[in-house]
């Protein structure tokens, strides 16, 4: 059990999916930045299309980059902690 654990390697995979996730993000803070500037432009189709994305893609994919950082800062957090009060006993 133990070995079949070890060969998939969850951690991994997860780290893999939050930088996908973080690069999700970003590209679409950029395309938020050029449908802006092509609006100023007068060609409104990129912030509609951006509008209509909004709720059912990007607002997730920040939930999740927000809440994955706060965990992995608890975690790390925990383990600190932990580790502090073992070396005082």
């Amino acid at each position: 059990m133990i070995d079949f654990l070890s060969k998939f390697d969850f951690k991994k995979y997860l780290d893999n999916f939050l930088l996908c996730n973080l690069f999700v993000v970003i590209f679409s803070a950029f395309f938020f930045i050029f449908s802006l500037i092509m609006e100023i432009n007068g060609i409104s189709i990129f912030l509609d299309f951006f509008r209509r994305i909004w709720k059912p893609f990007v607002l997730p994919t920040i939930s999740i980059l927000i809440f994955s950082s706060l965990l992995i800062a608890i975690i790390t957090w925990l383990k600190k902690k932990l580790l502090l009060q073992e070396e005082d006993i």
